[in-house]
């Protein structure tokens, strides 16, 4: 190629990765909210709204985001689950609360993250490729008890390796939990148990989607399984979706709804892609933050 061309082809990537860089930062801030129904209830019960936060990240920094969250209280859920890695620094806990005020005064319950027990650390995105981030050597704890003192004092429930039941609209509604599987912290063995009849509906919660726990919640006949962790990915292929979970969920599993099955059970899997990300990667490509508002329907399998 001629000297002048090449030079040409040359400014033209440079602008082209510029725009690429631009979109996905503006992509990172592009919050939307999904409407997803789940048909997992008894026939002739009444829907049910489950509003699924999930690896919000949040920094003080992060206004537009603040103000995003705090919106999501004019859903009026029946019941909000939060998976877990809520904050990235100790100072994002104020902020944090004080987002998510309206909807810690409805029903919920909650899960931790790694990000809720130790700051994000700068990593190689390509190390990802490899598979998921190991947690090794010296991290920065954060404030966890504070987090969970602030989130739970309204009446949310961690469930974090712990059972708990609820009512919403006249129906019971039993959540397990487990505490971060990412971190080798989940004990399902601990608190497992086949889902109880006389339940609704019976809700398992983890941030990390490992296959362990997943097959664990569905071998009990848990219903519905939730959680976060994977960012959808964070930079899918358009068409293609998903590269990576940080996790072992095969990708094609990386967000949204679907059917887990094991050993001929099945249970429904949501994952979220999160509300946002690594603040020493702030970008999304085809993969927006989200926060889902799940409507739980009557089966038409009974």
């Amino acid at each position: 190629m001629p000297r002048p061309a090449a030079g040409v082809a040359l400014r033209l990537a440079a602008l082209a990765g510029a725009a690429g860089l631009a979109y996905a930062r503006w992509e990172a801030e592009s919050y939307r909210l999904r409407r997803v129904d789940v048909p997992v209830l008894p026939p002739g019960a009444e829907p049910l709204r489950v509003l699924h936060l999930s690896d919000v990240h949040l920094l003080p920094r992060h206004r537009r985001r603040r103000r995003w969250l705090r919106s999501l209280a004019a859903l009026e859920p029946d019941l909000v689950v939060d998976t877990g890695d809520n904050i990235s620094a100790a100072d994002a806990i104020g902020p944090l609360l004080e987002a998510l005020d309206p909807l810690l005064h409805r029903p919920g319950v909650l899960v931790l993250g790694s990000n809720d027990y130790f700051a994000p650390r700068l990593r190689n995105p390509a190390a990802y490729l490899a598979g998921p981030s190991a947690v090794v050597g010296p991290r920065r704890r954060l404030p966890t008890e504070e987090l969970v003192a602030g989130l739970t004092r309204h009446g949310w429930v961690d469930v974090d390796n712990a059972r708990t039941s609820l009512t919403a609209r006249g129906h019971r509604i039993d959540v397990v939990g487990v505490d971060d599987p990412h971190l080798g912290r989940d004990r399902y063995l601990d608190v497992g148990a086949p889902a109880d009849a006389a339940a609704t509906v019976t809700i398992g919660v983890a941030h990390a989607p490992y296959r362990r726990v997943l097959d664990a919640m569905t071998t009990d006949g848990v219903d519905l399984v939730l959680a976060g962790h994977t960012h959808g990915g964070q930079l899918a292929v358009p068409g293609h979706g998903a590269l990576v979970t940080n996790c072992d969920l095969p990708a094609r599993y990386a967000s949204g709804l679907h059917q887990w099955t094991y050993r001929r059970r099945r249970s429904w899997l949501h994952v979220s892609a999160g509300v946002g990300t690594s603040p020493f990667t702030p970008v999304r490509f085809a993969c927006p933050p989200e926060a889902t508002l799940l409507t739980l329907t009557p089966s038409a399998l009974g």
